[in-house]
């Protein structure tokens, strides 16, 4: 190729670049320092944190907003789908598998932190599960981009995202992190678990006392962090989560709230005719939910280790499918890689 034909090429690739910057000008671009909010965010780490300016100055110079993590945030699957279009992204016999995989390479481990916090391994492994695939999608976004773009070009709920973006700063500071190294989702969570900064900082701990508190490689912080979370908001061992419940003939359909916090109680429910199986007192919270399942309504009961898991992640489809995610895979852990019924439509099936 000939020197003008290639200076040719490369002008036209250059004005190519420059036309789709201009086309698509909000497609990523750096934060402005010069805004008043961001100004504000700096003076308050230097002020409150005893940061250096420079630090955070540098840090949000780098990071950039992007549309794909607005796009992204405003049409999460817990909040756009039926539940069962929901539970079929998880309950797969593949997902199940490799969650057999998973809990066999971590039983040990498992096994003691259930002993530790009475948090049973059914209910982290369906955690991980959910979150993130048993490790393997653990996000590919920067956490300082996301945070600085839903801090500050989010105005929903910029305010939380705000206090994120600070937490991380604290935390990078407090475990040596390197900002720009930390990867997660688009709305900050990371690693395996998905943990916004505030929760890392707050419920992480070194599950194997090499003094740090490793939320991105090593399982056994990982998981003690998880039973930990639950523990933290008052779960209850050897105490249900939910039942399947049914509507009496005789029974009018009384209020379904799909809320985030049980209003009634196992007797009320009862007496309104909901039809479910427990043993717990009739002075125990409870609350019906209904749910769009692929042949019609589905009735479930939650109890309070159910909005436990809501703590978690503030969505009731999330929690359920977090804790038959959970059961599936026990099952399979004890039965082996045979097809079995759980009762619930959930197939294990022989690869």
């Amino acid at each position: 190729m000939n020197s003008a034909v290639r200076t040719t090429k490369l002008v036209s690739v250059a004005t190519a670049a420059v036309l789709s910057l201009l086309m698509f000008p909000s497609f990523l671009q750096a934060i402005d320092l010069e805004r008043a909010d961001v100004q504000q965010f700096v003076a308050d780490l230097v002020e409150t944190h005893q940061f250096d300016p420079a630090y955070v100055q540098t840090a949000l110079r780098a990071s950039e907003s992007k549309d794909s993590i607005l796009e992204a945030i405003s049409k999460p699957a817990e909040r756009t789908m039926p539940w069962h279009e929901y539970r079929a992204i998880f309950m797969t016999p593949e997902r199940i598998r490799a969650g057999a995989t998973f809990w066999r390479q971590h039983q040990e481990v498992l096994n003691q932190i259930e002993l530790n916090t009475g948090v049973p391994a059914e209910m982290v492994v369906g955690i991980i599960g959910v979150e993130s695939y048993f490790g393997r999608r653990t996000g590919s976004y920067r956490v300082i981009d996301a945070l600085t773009t839903l801090g500050f070009d989010y105005p929903p709920r910029s305010k939380f995202f705000r206090r994120e973006l600070t937490e991380l700063f604290l935390l990078a500071r407090e475990e040596n992190f390197e900002l720009e190294d930390l990867l997660g989702s688009y709305a900050g969570a990371m690693g395996p678990p998905q943990f916004i900064p505030s929760s890392y900082r707050r419920y992480a701990i070194d599950g194997n006392g090499d003094g740090q508190r490793n939320l991105f490689t090593n399982w056994n912080d990982i998981l003690s962090s998880v039973a930990n979370y639950f523990a933290a908001h008052d779960w209850q061992p050897d105490q249900p989560v939910t039942a399947k419940a049914t509507l009496g003939s005789t029974a009018t359909e009384p209020p379904v709230d799909n809320g985030l916090s049980p209003k009634e109680t196992v007797a009320s429910l009862s007496a309104s005719g909901v039809l479910f199986a427990t043993e717990l007192e009739g002075t125990a919270p409870a609350q019906l939910m209904k749910l769009e399942g692929a042949n019609g309504p589905e009735y479930w009961v939650g109890f309070h280790n159910f909005y436990v898991i809501t703590r978690y992640n503030r969505s009731v489809l999330y929690a359920l499918a977090a804790f038959q995610l959970g059961l599936a895979v026990g099952l399979a852990v004890d039965t082996g890689p045979t097809t079995t019924e759980l009762g619930l439509g959930i197939t294990n099936a022989t690869p």
